[in-house]
């Protein structure tokens, strides 16, 4: 699971089950890895036999290095361990875990060699918090439709009815179409409790200049984060 949800697809294999049918799903060119803590047990043997004729370069993460499988494979992984975590060390639960692990490195291999990024991990996890963490972008939950915007010298009236209509809590000032600052509903709450007189001011006058900006193409999670920390 660890492998396809990285971009290398990969399928589990039973070796009982190889012999009747599902051998099938190893392909030219496919890398088989076995995992065995004694790499000495009849249904491996077999296998490794029928793999070889097939021709596929053959990975064992295994406990015993002088096993038949071992031997038998192109590169070993010892996942040998001192004792089971079992009370009577028979049980595979260390030997399980440290095969786990190694698992886990060829996993993290592949990705630092496929150069493998966030943006193509968001491509395999659609669902979720996460996918949404690495694929939704600030285009998905603006409104493009709502657009308050007003200019550096429109009277504080027009700025009250433009935050007002637009329903978004805040309005953009311009100067020379470009973004200048921001007008949100605290500055005006702040301006009624700091001026008396107020008909002459314009929106310039309570702006907040230079205002965090973020494009549109980027994460949303970004701008979740650009906004926590400001």
């Amino acid at each position: 699971s660890t492998l396809n949800s990285t971009g290398q697809p990969a399928n589990f294999l039973h070796a009982v089950d190889a012999f009747h049918g599902d051998l099938g799903n190893i392909q030219k060119g496919d890398i088989v890895i076995c995992i065995s803590k004694s790499g000495n047990t009849e249904e491996i043997r077999r296998l490794i036999m029928f793999v070889r004729n097939l021709g596929n370069k053959i990975i064992s993460i295994c406990g015993n290095s002088s096993s038949f499988l071992a031997k038998e494979s192109d590169y070993f992984l010892d996942s040998s361990v001192k004792k089971e975590a079992c009370p009577n060390n028979l049980a595979p639960t260390s030997s399980t875990t440290a095969q786990l692990v190694l698992g886990d490195a060829l996993a993290v291999c592949l990705l630092k060699s496929k150069q493998f990024s966030d943006k193509d991990f968001a491509r395999f996890h659609p669902g979720g918090i996460l996918g949404k963490q690495l694929s939704m972008r600030v285009s998905d939950i603006m409104c493009p439709i709502s657009r308050p915007i007003v200019n550096v010298k429109d009277q504080l009236d027009k700025v009250i009815l433009e935050i007002s209509n637009k329903r978004l809590g805040s309005t953009a000032v311009i100067k020379d179409d470009k973004l200048t600052g921001i007008i949100t509903d605290g500055d005006l709450r702040r301006m009624l409790e700091k001026k008396k007189e107020i008909s002459k001011l314009v929106a310039a006058d309570i702006m907040s200049i230079n205002p965090k900006q973020i494009q549109i193409d980027s994460l949303a999670n970004d701008a979740l984060n650009l906004m926590k920390e400001n």
